[in-house]
């Protein structure tokens, strides 16, 4: 009974105890490699990766993981070592580099190529402009905003033309 408990007040602290990774809080009851994938930025691949490069337990729980360990994660990020394929920001069209990015300027960046491309005008841009999809989806039932449904419309009853 007595282990029971533990196990309870133990799964209880590690629910609440929130870890700051990158301006990202994680839950201390997440795995290592679950928990590093709520940052913006990190996908199950990367996580992998820092998980492999610290020599880390994927398995682990954040909240177990200690400063130093959190300080680690947090340069291994920043400077990831991974093949150039799995980095999101290839041959960057501003100086050509290929690098990775993680939480807001990730976002800043994704909206910044939004506006170069209404800016030039190009078709993609045009989409981005009229709020349509700019990869090829059909817009004959989705992507539809403003309005209701559309069908035809029955007569009123009791008037008659």
């Amino acid at each position: 009974m007595e282990k029971e408990e533990n196990k309870k007040h133990r799964q209880e602290d590690r629910e609440e105890t929130l870890v700051r990774i990158l301006g990202y809080d994680v839950l201390g009851s997440r795995t290592i490699y679950a928990g590093l994938t709520k940052i913006k930025g990190v996908s199950w691949s990367i996580a992998n990766a820092v998980c492999k490069n610290l020599g880390l337990n994927k398995q682990g729980r954040i909240s177990d993981l200690s400063k130093e360990e959190i300080a680690k994660i947090k340069s291994a990020l920043e400077e990831l070592k991974v093949p150039e394929y799995m980095k999101n920001r290839r041959m960057d069209p501003v100086n050509g580099e290929t690098k990775h990015l993680l939480g807001p300027d990730l976002d800043m960046r994704k909206e910044f190529d939004i506006k170069r491309l209404k800016k030039i005008k190009s078709y993609r841009g045009q989409r981005h402009s009229l709020r349509l999809p700019s990869r090829g989806q059909r817009t004959r039932s989705n992507f539809r905003r403003g309005g209701g449904a559309v069908g035809v419309k029955k007569p009123k009853r009791g008037k008659k033309s």
